[in-house]
């Protein structure tokens, strides 16, 4: 068991570092877009457009929303509804949310599968003024997709767990 937490540790570790990572490059493509439109509409103004920063602004967009979707996921910035569901007992608050962790794996599955073959198809697609292909944009999908997903998967892991242990204190 020894062995068996140290790679736990290792594997928390990891993953809280690679968390970090991608909460920075969310908050730093979120002020990059608000840079290259303000800069945008003031070249506009002046009769000088730069095109390439509407481009390049749909592509950060694309990649902050998965990558701050699943951001909001792990830190519960989703609005939910505990208003209600703090109201049932505690045995029907865990079914509740694990018949909604089980939907939202459901969704992000069916995301997925959508989502890598309109990622594949795109290929061809460029973006006019970057010169680059579409697909960098739809992979944010996919990517961010699975960051939910195994996102869930450790939410219910840890739910099960404090389950586990509240049974255990009484």
């Amino acid at each position: 068991f020894e062995k068996r937490g140290m790679h736990s540790d290792m594997f928390t570790k990891i993953y809280g570092y690679l968390c970090k990572i991608e909460q920075t490059i969310a908050g730093a493509f979120l002020c990059l877009i608000a840079i290259f439109v303000f800069i945008s509409a003031i070249a506009r103004s002046m009769h000088h457009p730069i095109n390439w920063a509407e481009d390049l602004s749909m592509l950060l967009f694309a990649w902050a929303v998965f990558l701050s979707a699943d951001v909001a996921l792990r830190t519960r910035g989703f609005v939910g509804i505990d208003m209600i569901v703090s109201k049932f007992p505690a045995r029907y608050r865990s079914f509740l949310f694990y018949l909604w962790s089980a939907l939202v794996l459901v969704f992000l599955g069916i995301l997925a599968c959508y989502s890598i073959p309109l990622c594949i198809n795109n290929y061809k697609r460029l973006f006019q003024a970057l010169g680059i292909s579409y697909s960098w944009a739809t992979a944010s999908v996919p990517v961010g997709t699975l960051a939910m997903f195994i996102t869930s998967i450790l939410k219910i892991i840890d739910h099960h767990k404090e389950n586990k242990s509240k049974e255990r204190a009484r």
